[in-house]
């Protein structure tokens, strides 16, 4: 560590003497040996340094004492005064104004250079650098190495020990690691993993900084984000299972097969829970899920987040996902399907999932299969081309009139063709309602007052509604 006043006085060989008592800054550790000439030095003391001078300037009593109260105003912690230069001895001055202020007074002898003494600092100094980046080197070795070995919890807790104190990681708000007490004060610290995760360390006060919670910052962001990398790669390759599964090109035994190889037990009840988020399908792709859902199968399918429950408490999971997307900042649907058994029923519950998001909710309660959700999840049915086709005019002639034609026909369908119920939700007079739907016939070639039309019409809004 650095040199203390006691080291200093301890070195024989440089002869120094103190003349006022020193007892209170003996064990103060010395920054500096600052060798001035200047009758007052105090822009360029740093504190917790001796000052080292011969008193060349200092010609009167006055002078003296202002150097003296100068030093002590200035944090130093000793007063080194070289005799046989100017002055044969300390002048008494100095050692008056000196035990008046508490300020220790240390004779050097001509024979000592202040060079000698600055030396010694300076040795000191640099092997407690030394030593430290020593100990750093070893404790950053250490929690590599338990990150390496094991996991995020090893490093923590072998974090813990070196700062002697509790030490938690959030995601989100989410406690993944960690012991973290709620009732306790902690010091935050954002982790940086390259993506939009709100990731934190924990440290429980009192804190103080220590070099070793940077690098442990580092470690634990490119932990975060070789994890979410893996995640995105997984969940892509899961996806293409079960969108084979969906689409009916895998089924029987080697449906069982490939499921089983992503974790399912195809005779356990499963619950398909679908995600989508409207321009952040990205980041659905990365997203850690919440600790009751981590170790659940995940997969992306058609920029949809597909978790595969496998237990009976759904109900609650769903409560749980939906309040950490909105945690996560991401704007999100959840919809969710029934429980069934068998390769067969993750299929059914993939669709009833797919189904209850065109409720539109920002959870959406499973219900009966329709012909119109099997349509919408058929591959090689044009539904989309059929939208566009049917629809594709009407969007247009709202975007440069802004006549509401599409929020109309969609309440008129959601509203089984009542003229009078569309009228009073939108506000409108019932004749506006009418003049309006004879303009969608127009544009699109479908009645919505035709029943075949408007089988038409709904299947296209559905498939466009879930594009």
């Amino acid at each position: 560590m650095a040199i203390s006043l006691r080291g200093l006085l301890d070195h024989d060989e440089l002869g120094l003497k103190a003349l006022t008592d020193p007892t209170h800054s003996l064990e103060t550790a010395i920054t500096w040996g600052a060798v001035t000439e200047l009758l007052d030095p105090s822009k360029f003391l740093t504190g917790r340094e001796i000052v080292l001078t011969t008193g060349v300037r200092q010609k009167s009593a006055a002078a003296q004492i202002d150097f003296v109260r100068t030093l002590a105003a200035n944090d130093v912690v000793a007063l080194g005064f070289g005799i046989g230069l100017e002055h044969e001895s300390v002048p008494g001055p100095v050692l008056e104004t000196a035990r008046e202020v508490g300020l220790p007074v240390i004779e050097v002898p001509y024979k000592t250079p202040f060079a000698a003494i600055s030396r010694l600092i300076a040795e000191a100094l640099n092997a407690d650098h030394v030593k430290r980046v020593e100990n750093l080197l070893r404790a950053h070795q250490k929690l590599a190495q338990s990150l390496l070995s094991s996991d995020l919890d090893r490093m923590l807790t072998e974090l813990s020990k070196m700062l002697s104190t509790d030490v938690a990681l959030s995601l989100h708000g989410e406690v993944i690691s960690g012991d973290f007490d709620p009732g306790r004060a902690w010091h935050e610290l954002p982790v940086a993993t390259g993506l939009r995760d709100r990731c934190t360390l924990h440290i429980a006060e009192p804190y103080t900084r220590d070099p070793i919670v940077e690098y442990a910052q580092s470690l634990i962001g490119l932990e975060l984000t070789n994890k979410s990398r893996l995640r995105a790669s997984r969940r892509l390759a899961n996806g293409q299972v079960l969108a084979d599964l969906a689409s009916g090109a895998l089924s029987g035994s080697d449906a069982a097969v490939r499921l089983g190889a992503l974790g399912l037990e195809s005779q356990r009840e499963h619950s398909v829970v679908l995600v989508q988020a409207s321009g952040q399908a990205d980041r659905l792709q990365t997203l850690p899920l919440p600790a009751d859902l981590a170790s659940q199968v995940t997969a992306i399918v058609e920029d949809r987040l597909v978790v595969i429950v496998a237990y009976k408490q759904v109900q609650l999971s769903i409560d749980r996902l939906d309040t950490y997307l909105a945690t996560a900042g991401i704007p999100a649907k959840v919809g969710y399907g029934g429980r069934y058994s068998n390769t067969t029923g993750i299929r059914w519950s993939y669709f009833e999932a797919l189904e209850s998001l065109r409720h539109g909710e920002r959870v959406n309660v499973p219900t009966k299969l329709s012909l119109t959700s099997l349509l919408l999840a058929a591959r090689d049915v044009p539904l989309q081309d059929l939208a566009a086709e049917a629809l594709g005019p009407i969007q247009d002639f709202d975007s440069s009139h802004d006549s509401g034609l599409m929020r109309t026909l969609r309440e008129y369908l959601n509203r089984d063709g009542s003229v009078g119920a569309v009228a009073e939700s939108m506000g409108l007079h019932r004749n506006t309602v009418r003049y309006r739907m004879q303009q969608i016939a127009e544009l699109s070639g479908y009645d919505p007052n035709v029943t075949s039309d408007r089988v038409q019409l709904w299947i296209a809004l559905s498939a466009l509604e879930l594009r």
